[in-house]
């Protein structure tokens, strides 16, 4: 494995810094990292016009005894090529030398040819010995293509679309079903709260440096005890100015082709998957105080091998969301990456792949991080609005996948996977983005996994302020019952805290926008959190501490 070194990457990042801004202009005219292949795709891609001679010996080697095919497709870290003017090289020799940086002269691009046409190509020399040539056009265009199959459908995973199971006929459950399970709304939190997905990383996150330079405007892990998960990073690279950078990531695998909820067949597309997990990198920074015209997101996929037409065509459709995700988010991909062979062939001949996955990290200007929220409560008698409708699909839901007897009839009527609105989604974040730039909201939480409860109860206990949470204020446009209410994870809404005195200018601003909301709860003096319904009355009442401790416990070493 090639080990990264970060001191190094520090000193060669200055360097390419000083070099771009350079009196009189940047002292380069191409630049490209050499990531996979090494040299040979950087500079077989910087070259691909007009061709290029490299010298290998010129490189510089950790330690002797590379051959020159090794020095050639080495990936070693921290490395960048450069096409750099002649007349610049000292200049950029300099700038190497003052930060201690290894810097070499490879070779030429351009300055040969092949044929009559003149084609541009390749050379490697290796201690005067011409070691390899290859035309450009070749390289770049001369490799056949394969065609491969895809297939997606209902029953491409062998889910019969019969088994699918959408929106149901299964009645509201009624009040005397609800009451027999409002006694274990409490434990269902807490077994909810300690999920993998949703538990704290502190003790990953505490690994780590995330205050290199001293830029860190909101960290990881926020509130008076740093121990409530924010929902993005923001740093504010210059120091000079209050200009900052948010980044977010967003993830649901969950809801992709393979996921199953407790035994049920779910209508899992990688489509909706990529979506939600774009919203909800969207959300994370804007929560933080991203401007949402000023976002850019990177994809990473982790897929099986997708020469089996069924792992291609889920990857063919979390492709198309990610182009109709981009477009209605106004978020460019800039960058990603992709792990395409993520299973494992048993001796019986069994193929165990992993779930589809697409995580979607978000990169947003803050353009005042003296406006950035934090998600953990500022104080009480303040008011907690839910932005965004509610739905009842519950298909992919975390109380669903670790509860299994909570799809039963009574509990959840729907099983369909949630979908992003492409037309809500954006509103809700430009709405957003609004209130925390006009100084409208005192905290600010996406509302993703586990759903409103996870959200409510981890914004109460990283603020250590008591919440009353009413379940009658959940914006919705179909009858929910409490647990669907609870612990649906519909994309596209965040709980934001709203001091009292400031609540004309949020509804105003909601209602001209014309963004879904509903005032879910009141914080307040007390250490708990409640839930009452109008259906039911109180339903669960459970200390900060003993939440906070679920929270924390499974990493908690």
């Amino acid at each position: 494995m090639q080990i990264g070194n970060a001191i190094t990457q520090k000193k060669t990042m200055d360097v390419i810094l000083q070099a771009r801004d350079y009196e009189g202009g940047p002292l380069f005219s191409g630049i490209t990292d050499c990531g996979a292949g090494g040299f040979s795709s950087a500079i077989g891609e910087m070259g691909g016009k007009i061709g290029a001679t490299v010298t290998l010996e010129n490189a510089p080697l950790k330690y002797g005894g590379l051959s020159y095919t090794e020095i050639w497709i080495s990936e070693a870290q921290e490395r960048m090529v450069l096409a750099v003017p002649p007349s610049n090289v000292d200049a950029l020799r300099r700038l190497c030398d003052a930060e201690n940086v290894e810097m070499c002269d490879l070779g030429e691009f351009g300055r040969n040819a092949d044929g009559e046409a003149g084609e541009p190509v390749l050379v490697l020399t290796y201690h005067g010995t011409e070691v390899g040539r290859l035309s450009m056009h070749f390289i770049h265009e001369g490799i056949p293509m394969p065609t491969r199959e895809a297939e997606w459908g209902s029953s491409a995973f062998g889910v019969p679309s019969s088994e699918l199971k959408g929106k149901s006929t299964r009645p509201v459950p009624s009040n005397s079903e609800l009451g027999t399970r409002n006694s274990e709304l409490g434990s269902d939190l807490r077994a909810l709260l300690s999920h993998p997905n949703i538990a704290s990383k502190h003790w990953i996150i505490r690994q780590y440096d995330h205050e290199v330079q001293g830029g860190s405007v909101v960290k990881p892990l926020v509130g008076p005890g740093q121990d409530g998960p924010g929902d993005a990073a923001v740093l504010r690279p210059k120091l000079s100015t209050n200009r900052g950078i948010a980044l977010g990531c967003g993830l649901a695998p969950n809801l992709s082709e393979k996921a199953t909820s407790c035994g049920y067949a779910l209508d899992g597309d990688s489509y909706w998957m990529a979506l939600a997990g774009i919203d909800e990198a969207v959300r994370n920074v804007i929560c933080a105080g991203a401007d949402p015209t000023r976002i850019a997101i990177l994809d990473n996929f982790c897929w099986p091998k997708c020469d089996d037409p069924k792992q291609l065509g889920a990857i063919v459709r979390a492709a198309e969301a990610c182009y109709d995700g981009a477009l209605v988010y106004k978020t460019p991909f800039v960058s990603g990456k992709d792990s395409l062979s993520n299973q494992f062939t048993m001796e019986t001949g069994e193929v165990i792949t992993i779930p589809q996955t697409l995580l979607i990290t978000a990169m947003g200007i803050v353009p005042d991080v003296l406006k950035s929220r934090t998600m953990d409560a500022k104080a009480a008698g303040n008011l907690l609005f839910l932005i965004g409708d509610t739905t009842s699909a519950m298909g992919g839901a975390h109380l669903v996948m670790c509860e299994p007897e909570r799809a039963a009839p009574s509990v959840v009527r729907n099983l369909a996977i949630p979908r992003v609105d492409l037309s809500q989604g954006p509103r809700n974040a430009a709405a957003v983005a609004k209130l925390i730039a006009q100084g409208l909201v005192a905290s600010a939480h996406d509302c993703s996994d586990g759903g409103l409860l996870i959200a409510a109860a981890e914004m109460a206990f990283a603020g250590r302020i008591g919440l009353d949470i009413n379940l009658a204020g959940v914006p919705t446009r179909e009858p929910l019952s409490e647990f669907e209410a609870c612990f649906a994870e519909t994309p596209s809404r965040y709980l934001l805290e709203v001091a009292p005195g400031k609540l004309d200018g949020v509804i105003r601003t909601l209602r001209e926008l014309n963004v879904p909301f509903g005032q879910v709860g009141t914080f307040a003096s007390h250490d708990k959190l409640t839930v009452r319904s109008a259906k039911a009355g109180r339903l669960m009442e459970e200390s900060l501490d003993g939440l906070r401790e679920a929270w924390k416990k499974p990493l908690d070493w």
